[in-house]
């Protein structure tokens, strides 16, 4: 397992409850209700990442049960763009 630099996904996280997520036939919009930023997830499969975040203990592990080993690194940059977002909260 490969690991990024940035947001700590050894930690626990979860959709944040101040961000509205709309799935969409390319992934989902979501929109964060502070900041009125709206953000693309443009993949179906890092939706259902992000719905799953919060039924593990860490983000690590969804990665490595939801996505294929040559793709997680790029997934963990989604996820670390999505906590520097706001879209993820610690829990």
């Amino acid at each position: 397992m490969t690991l990024l630099a940035g947001a700590d996904l050894s930690r626990a996280w979860a959709l944040s409850d101040r961000v509205s997520l709309r799935e969409e036939s390319f992934g989902a919009l979501v929109y964060h209700h502070d900041t009125r930023r709206l953000v693309f997830l443009k993949s179906p499969t890092l939706v259902d990442l992000v719905r799953r975040l919060d039924g593990y203990d860490n983000a690590l592990a969804a990665i490595d049960d939801v996505i294929e080993e040559a793709a997680r690194p790029r997934y963990q940059r989604a996820l670390r763009d999505l906590i520097d977002s706001g879209v993820l909260d610690g829990r």
